[in-house]
C-alpha cells in the first residue's frame, strides 16, 4: 500500500494568512475572535473570528480581478496558491484532484444584501467546483465533501484513500466556510453562542465561537519526499450515531467507533489528540466520555477554537495543520480559554504551551446528524 505524504499547507484566518503566521500568532496565545459591528451579518454585536477583507482583496488583486469573485472563493483560491508555492505538484494533472470541504460555501449569496451582484447558482457548491477547476485548469472536477464540521476530516481521510488505491498520485485538500447571517443566526437560534472568546473544556464555558478561514493541504504518493521531514497521513474512518439532528450521542458511541477502527490500523501509541471542542457541553461532554472508553483519557489532548474560533468546514483542515506542525516541532499548543476542568470524565486538558515529543497525533471531530471521523498522522 502507498504511503501518503503531506507536502505543503496554508492557512488563512483572522491571524494570518500563512501558515507561519498562524502558528506565530498561536505561540504567544492570541486570539482572532473579537466583538464585531457588521450589521450585514447581525443587528446586534457579535464574537467571532472574521477575515480581513482589506487584505483579502489586495493579495487577491495579484492573481485575478476581486469583484469578480466572492469572498470564499477568493479565500479558496488563495489558500491554494499559496500551498502550491513551495512544491512541484502539478494541480493541472489528471493525476491530481482537488477536493473542496466547506459545509455552506457561498451561502451569503443569497441574502440580497451581499449577493446581488453575483449569479444565486453561485451559491451551489457544484458551481464553486466548476469555477475551481477553471481558474486553475485542473485536469479533474474537484470533489466536494459537505458533510457538517467533520467536513474537514473526512475530506483528508478521502484524499488519502484516493491516492493509496491508485486513483490519484497527488490530492489538494482545501476546507473553507464563512461567518455569514445566515450561520450566525442559525447557531444563535440554538442558543449556543459565547459572549466573548469561547472557553473549550472549561467549567466556566458559555458556548461557541465562529470564525471563518481557509485551509489547504497538499498530500502526495511520490516517493522522493520520503526523505523529507515531513508527516504521514495515516489510516482514517466515520462513522454516523443517527443520535440526533443537532445533538451528538451522549454516550459517544459514533466518535467511539470512527476512533476504535482508525486505531485498529495504527500499531504505535498515540502522542496528542487534537479535539473537536467546540466549548459546547454536549460536545465537550461527549468527546470526554469517548476519549475515556477507548482508553486515550491519559492523552494530551487541545482544542483550537479558542484561537479560530468554530471554523466549520475549514475546521479539520486547519486543525490538521496545526497538529502536524506541533509533531513536526514537538510542541503542544495550549487550549486557550481553558482553566479549571468542566467535563465529568477525566480527560488531559493541555492548559499550557510546553515541548513534548509527539512521534503521532489523532485528529478527531463531530458534527450535526451524529456524524464522527477521526484521523491519525504520524511521523
Amino acid at each position: 500500500m502507498r504511503e501518503v505524504y503531506v507536502v505543503s499547507d496554508n492557512i488563512i484566518s483572522s491571524l494570518g494568512f500563512t501558515s507561519n503566521e498562524n502558528f506565530a500568532a498561536l505561540k504567544q496565545e492570541k486570539t482572532g475572535i473579537k466583538l464585531h459591528n457588521d450589521a450585514k451579518i447581525s443587528p446586534l454585536p457579535f464574537w467571532a473570528s472574521i477575515i480581513n477583507q482589506e487584505t483579502l482583496t489586495e493579495k487577491f488583486a495579484v492573481y485575478g480581478h476581486p469583484d469578480q469573485y466572492t469572498r470564499f472563493e477568493k479565500m479558496v483560491i488563495l489558500s491554494i496558491l499559496d500551498a502550491l508555492e513551495t512544491n512541484d505538484v502539478d494541480i493541472k494533472s489528471n493525476r491530481t484532484l482537488v477536493i473542496l470541504s466547506t459545509t455552506k460555501g457561498n451561502v451569503d449569496l443569497f441574502d440580497n444584501k451581499i449577493g446581488c451582484s453575483f449569479d444565486r447558482d453561485r451559491a451551489y457548491l457544484w458551481y464553486t467546483a466548476q469555477l475551481m477547476q477553471q481558474f486553475f485548469n485542473l485536469g479533474n472536477t474537484p470533489l466536494v465533501v459537505s458533510n457538517a464540521c467533520i467536513s474537514g476530516v473526512l475530506a483528508l481521510v478521502i484524499g488519502a484513500r484516493m491516492i493509496r488505491s491508485g486513483r490519484f498520485d497527488n490530492v489538494v485538500v482545501c476546507g473553507a466556510d464563512l461567518v455569514t447571517e445566515f450561520v450566525l443566526s442559525g447557531f444563535n437560534s440554538f442558543l449556543s453562542l459565547c459572549s466573548g472568546p469561547c472557553k473549550p473544556f472549561d467549567k466556566d464555558r458559555q458556548g461557541l465561537s465562529l470564525g471563518e478561514a481557509a485551509g489547504t493541504l497538499i498530500l502526495t504518493a511520490d516517493k522522493k519526499y520520503a526523505s523529507k521531514d515531513l508527516a504521514f497521513v495515516g489510516p482514517g474512518f466515520s462513522s454516523n450515531d443517527a443520535n440526533h439532528i443537532s445533538g451528538p450521542s451522549r454516550t459517544g458511541e459514533g466518535l467511539c467507533i470512527a476512533i476504535k477502527r482508525t486505531l485498529q490500523q495504527f500499531e504505535q501509541p498515540v502522542d496528542y489528540i487534537s479535539a473537536h471542542g467546540t466549548a459546547t457541553s454536549y460536545n465537550d461532554e461527549m468527546e470526554s466520555i469517548a476519549l475515556n472508553r477507548v482508553g486515550l483519557h491519559t492523552v494530551p489532548v487541545n482544542s483550537f477554537k479558542g484561537y479560530w474560533g468554530h471554523t466549520l468546514g475549514a475546521a479539520g483542515v486547519i486543525e490538521s495543520i496545526s497538529g502536524i506542525y506541533s509533531m513536526r516541532h514537538n510542541l503542544l499548543f495550549k487550549t486557550l480559554g481553558y482553566s479549571q476542568p468542566g467535563v465529568t470524565q477525566p480527560i488531559d486538558v493541555i492548559n499550557e504551551t510546553r515541548e513534548k515529543q509527539i512521534n503521532s497525533f489523532l485528529k478527531i471531530a463531530s458534527g450535526f446528524g451524529g456524524c464522527n471521523a477521526a484521523l491519525l498522522f504520524n511521523k
